[in-house]
């Protein structure tokens, strides 16, 4: 996943007049975006709009999926603009690379997008102040913006911004718009309660499923279900003649990394008439080469790779002569399954593709990714695509991907009309992108101090870049970064890189490889402190602090912030009655650090959760309410991921189907206390959609361990899977 920096450099502005208002947008330059469909740097777009009657429109070109980031981002574009946050309405912005990077994932919508949107407010505040001066004749310094009015510091007149916006509009815009201090937010770093929420807990709020638009046909698809195979033949005649239905169409497999796997899909003139008709065609499909997949058995034999010599990555040190040298050596292998994004809205899209133009409706965190797709497979300019981005109810990675959308363009120009998709729960369950199973094999020597004096970490799972080039068959170095680059203080390092071609469609998933690396590192971590005799934090702190390398030691000093944060608030070391234990995980990923410690109780097979304490460095939280809620919900994925989910496949095909038997965690399971602390400094603000959820597993391990005295080294602990 790239990781956009947009600088001042790149910022570019402008303003117009649009019905009498003031319209200020921020441009990026392509290298800014390290992206073809960078747009040239004068085509500039609206992110602040000012009506005459001063209501003022603030725009968000980034995806709602449930994070808050359409409150976030216009909050910060607010504060700056010194507006009143009752006057504000949010818009989404559709997708148009004049909103600069939309490309909604890897936690980088604050990183990115924090600093050029307040320079649109703070740009548009001093257009305001300035046209009001010229108004009064009076020097700039004179006046000055105060919650939606410019104020007169001589006589305390003032003007509203809907009063000055056209006049504003009309002025250059600032260079270098000067932004607030800290102390002087209004908005960002308070817990600003969400511009949608009424409308999302009465159900009002729109999402990509509740599209509807006149004309409309309703499709329901079932997918070749083994990755490569195809539609060998089908037969719809009893479909064709059921009430409403439309057409009965098969769907060719696309040769794109986001195209439809293939299949049968109906149209019809309701949902429910096309999943009737549906069922009524009979299919018969070639499973393809990867029609022998198990995935049980393929996380047997990437164990037994990395149990052996791999292909090297990294080296530091002399590994082979500490290990000879060591007091004790220690050595585990860790695994994990598949996993499925399952969001409780499953893929939906409408796709109007008339003659001239496209017109596309979805819950998609890329719509620039929709427009290329699109334009390669129906032979349109990737520009011409509009794309209406809708609220999303849920995505964790999978509305990367938009197959769902490929599959609407395809049924829409068959029958020439708008038609509207709906994936099924079973659908979505089966084929979708799915994040990688692992397997990690770790070994590590000690000297007499307890200290690790050597670390051999092997890796083997199906990339991601195999979604893009089968030809990978195993982790890239950059892959395996997240080991070579740990900041605990190891003087000799392996890497070492197995076997481990895809046999599925291998997709981004909420926190990513960060998961397999957090548990494996962290667990290990856990058994090596008891192999020194030392208490798990105590072993933490020192691995940090023999680190002397001095490009890490912020991210040593980081570490150890949450570490240590969390093991206090959590009361680390406290009497807890028998079966119960507490458990400590910490880990950085995405540009934040967070720790975690977990209050576990067991009792034979069943495991509670009493609490969690969770200590988070993000630098600057915009929104309090908003970051908590998001490491709540961290937690409680990071809680079904390692105690219930896992993906099978057998003959190349899923298993599982639905929530019966691919489980997330129930409201009734939901540990009682989630206790969250940020570090809050006044650092750049990094992001929070993916940190929260690794560090989760280990911890919850350690708690067992602690109240059991038994070890879990495979993730999920409970599989409830088929």
């Amino acid at each position: 996943m790239s990781v956009f920096h947009v600088t001042r450099r790149d910022f570019l502005r402008t303003s117009g007049v649009a019905a009498g208002g003031l319209t200020l947008g921020v441009g990026f330059t392509a290298s800014a975006l390290g992206s073809a469909q960078a747009p040239d740097p004068t085509e500039l777009n609206a992110f602040v709009h000012i009506a005459p009657n001063g209501d003022t429109v603030l725009y968000c070109g980034r995806c709602e999926m449930g994070q808050g980031i359409s409150t976030a981002l216009p909050a910060a574009v607010a504060d700056e603009l010194e507006a009143d946050w009752s006057r504000v309405t949010v818009l989404q912005g559709d997708g148009d690379a004049k909103y600069g990077p939309q490309n909604t994932g890897g936690s980088k919508s604050i990183n990115v997008m924090f600093t050029p949107m307040r320079e649109a407010g703070a740009a548009a505040q001093a257009m305001l102040v300035t046209a009001a001066a010229q108004r009064w004749n009076l020097p700039v310094d004179d006046c000055y913006a105060d919650n939606h009015v410019v104020r007169n510091r001589q006589d305390d007149r003032q003007l509203g911004y809907g009063e000055l916006a056209a006049d504003a509009a009309k002025l250059d815009v600032p260079d270098s718009p000067r932004l607030k201090q800290p102390d002087q937010f209004r908005y960002i770093g308070k817990p600003l309660p969400r511009h949608d929420m009424a409308d999302v807990v009465t159900g009002r709020r729109t999402y990509g499923a509740d599209t509807r638009i006149p004309g409309m046909k309703y499709a329901a698809i079932r997918h070749v279900p083994v990755m490569g195979g195809a539609v060998k033949s089908f037969d719809a005649t009893a479909a064709r003649a059921m009430p409403g239905v439309v057409d009965v169409i098969a769907i060719d497999r696309f040769e794109n990394a986001y195209g439809s796997l293939g299949g049968i899909a109906v149209v019809a003139d309701t949902t429910w008439q096309a999943r009737k008709a549906l069922d009524a065609v009979q299919v018969e499909f070639e499973p393809g080469p990867h029609g022998g997949y198990d995935s049980s058995a393929y996380k047997a034999e990437l164990v037994s790779r990395v149990e052996q010599p791999c292909e090297k990555t990294h080296e530091r040190g002399d590994l082979a002569g500490v290990f000879d040298a060591a007091q004790s050596r220690h050595k585990a292998t860790y695994t994990g399954g598949h996993l499925s994004h399952s969001p409780m809205e499953p893929m939906a899209s409408t796709v109007w593709v008339r003659e001239d133009d496209v017109e596309v409706w979805a819950s998609t965190q890329d719509p620039a990714g929709i427009q290329r797709t699109l334009g390669a497979f129906l032979g349109r300019e990737p520009e011409s695509i509009t794309v209406h981005v809708m609220m999303a109810g849920g995505a964790f990675g999978r509305k990367f991907k938009c197959d769902y959308v490929q599959e609407a363009a395809a049924l829409s120009r068959a029958v020439g009309a708008p038609v509207h998709l709906t994936w099924s729960r079973e659908e979505d369950t089966r084929t979708g992108y799915y994040h990688s199973l692992s397997a990690q094999h770790i070994e590590a020597s000690m000297d007499a101090e307890g200290n690790v004096t050597g670390w051999l970490h092997r890796a083997a799972f199906p990339a991601i870049r195999t979604t893009f080039d089968p030809s990978v068959d195993r982790p890239s170095a950059d892959d395996l970064s997240a080991v070579s680059d740990h900041p605990y203080g190891i003087a000799n390092m392996q890497v070492e890189s197995g076997l481990s071609p895809a046999h599925t469609r291998i997709g981004w998933y909420r926190a990513v490889y960060a998961i397999f690396y957090g548990y494996a590192i962290n667990v290990f971590t856990h058994e090596l402190a008891e192999k020194a005799g030392k208490d798990p934090l105590d072993f933490y702190r020192q691995i940090y602090a023999n680190n002397t390398n001095p490009e890490q030691a912020e991210q040593v000093q980081r570490s150890l912030g949450v570490l240590n944060l969390a093991a206090e608030k959590a009361g680390w070391g406290r009497e807890l009655p028998d079966g119960q234990g507490l458990g400590i995980a910490v880990h950085h990923s995405f540009e934040s650090y967070l720790a975690m410690v977990v209050h576990a109780e067991v009792d034979g097979d069943d495991i509670k959760v009493h609490r969690v304490d969770c200590a988070v460095d993000c630098g600057l939280v915009l929104n309090p309410d908003q970051a908590t809620a998001q490491m709540e919900g961290a937690v409680m994925m990071g809680m079904s991921l390692a105690l219930y989910t896992e993906v099978s496949f057998r003959e190349g095909a899923v298993v599982n189907s639905n929530f019966h038997d691919y489980p997330v965690l129930r409201s009734n399971e939901a540990p009682p206390e989630i206790n969250v602390y940020f570090t809050n400094t006044d650092a750049r603000p990094t992001g929070l959609g993916e940190p929260g959820v690794p560090t989760f597993a280990p911890a919850l391990a350690g708690a067992i361990y602690a109240a059991s005295g038994v070890r879990h080294r495979d993730l999920p602990i409970k599989p409830m899977t088929v």
